[in-house]
């Protein structure tokens, strides 16, 4: 039974998740509205959106050094903020340098808080002995969805972006400075080992073991920043939606990410982590299709939702495997996989970015649909190790 201290950590470390959605949609939903606004091209926002996950990769790896030392709460007690900050600058940039310099912040932030959370949520999951990893990203997309359904409502009502960022980042910054104080400090964070402790180069590990954690956590943010990305783009420029319903996508893909996470936990105790990426990587493929093929915006909205419903298992159980892989809780392995997750953003960024450029967004979206096919063939890296057999003398 988990002591009343892990229970409050696991507590601060769901609000750290649900502030890290909320931020994440707010800012994201309003990308074709930030476009229209500067005036930009379809390749010069390719270029802009890439500025974010390659200075989250570097406030990644400042983290996992902060962290090593200090611990991730000391990360994320600075880090959250600052990205919540980045945002209301982001709404009331009046020129596109002043929105780039806002976005370098907010990848700051991004990266910094990323590496952090999952670092708490793993440590948490170690402490509890048993999958609870999923919930805590589950919380994440709950917040998202609230992120993308405000922003469907502050358009509604016609409020300009600096208002509608300041009202969902004014809570966000609240709420994340109530949980601070009761995430995990260091020397709770941190497992001695023999190994450890003897020598830093015989705690390491090789590649290869989360090298399909790695690649699969690369498709998955491939799919998820083309729909982050390019989601309410595609809805205003194929589908030709109403202002009030251009952010639907991307809370349809939220809203079916979250419910799925709930009982997430539940199923990877029953099915195996494995079973569950490969059905993932599947129902993932299946929603790419229906983007690529849909019709209307009421079926686009729902095959984003299908998408939502595949990729939301993967990032939660990359994490839960890179932890099990590390057994100190050096967060070695968890670095080295959320760098992964840039990479799919930047990545994602410039794919379907270039094709949109060439060709239109509808077409765009058959390269994540290929790369979340690749997902089930990486599924079988995600099975834990069996444990030895016990000798016998």
């Amino acid at each position: 039974m988990p002591s009343d201290r892990e229970r409050r950590a696991r507590f601060a470390t769901f609000a750290v998740f649900f502030v890290q959605g909320l931020t994440f949609a707010t800012l994201l939903t309003q990308v074709a509205a930030l476009q229209r606004k500067h005036e930009l091209s379809d390749g010069e926002l390719s270029i802009l959106l890439l500025v974010v996950p390659v200075i989250a990769g570097v406030g990644s790896v400042a983290a996992g050094e902060v962290a090593k030392r200090y611990g991730s709460r000391v990360v994320l007690r600075v880090a959250q903020p600052v990205a919540c900050l980045a945002v209301v600058l982001a709404g009331l940039a009046a020129n596109v340098p002043t929105l780039v310099a806002a976005n370098v912040l907010f990848g700051i932030g991004l990266g910094s808080v990323d590496a952090g959370m999952n670092m708490q949520a793993v440590a948490v999951e170690r402490r509890y002995g048993r999958a609870v990893l999923t919930g805590f990203h589950a919380l994440w997309s709950a917040a998202a969805v609230l992120g993308a359904v405000w922003a469907s409502v502050a358009g509604g009502m016609g409020l300009g972006l600096g208002v509608t960022f300041a009202i969902a980042m004014a809570v966000g910054v609240l709420v994340s400075a109530a949980a601070a104080g009761g995430l995990f400090g260091a020397a709770e964070e941190h497992v001695a080992s023999p190994a450890r402790e003897e020598s830093p180069k015989a705690a390491r590990f090789p590649w290869r073991p989360i090298l399909p954690l790695c690649l699969a956590m690369a498709f998955l943010y491939v799919g998820d920043a083309s729909i982050s990305n390019f989601g309410s783009v595609y809805m205003e420029k194929i589908m030709h939606a109403a202002p009030a319903v251009v952010p639907l996508a991307l809370a349809a893909y939220q809203a079916t990410t979250f419910l799925v996470r709930v009982g997430g936990d539940l199923a990877v105790r029953r099915y195996g982590p494995a079973a569950i990426v490969r059905i993932g990587g599947a129902l993932a493929t299946l929603g790419f299709a229906g983007i690529v093929a849909a019709p209307n915006e009421t079926l686009a909205i729902a095959a984003f939702g299908v998408a939502g419903v595949g990729l939301s298992v993967v990032a939660p159980q990359s994490f839960s495997a890179a932890g099990r892989l590390d057994p100190a809780g050096t967060g070695v392995a968890i670095a080295r996989v959320n760098m992964f997750n840039y990479v799919g953003f930047i990545v994602g960024a410039a794919l379907v970015g270039g094709i949109a450029e060439a060709a239109d967004y509808q077409v765009a979206f058959a390269a994540p649909l290929v790369l979340a096919a690749a997902i089930v063939l990486l599924a079988r890296g995600f099975q834990p190790a069996a444990a030895p057999r016990p000798v016998r003398i």
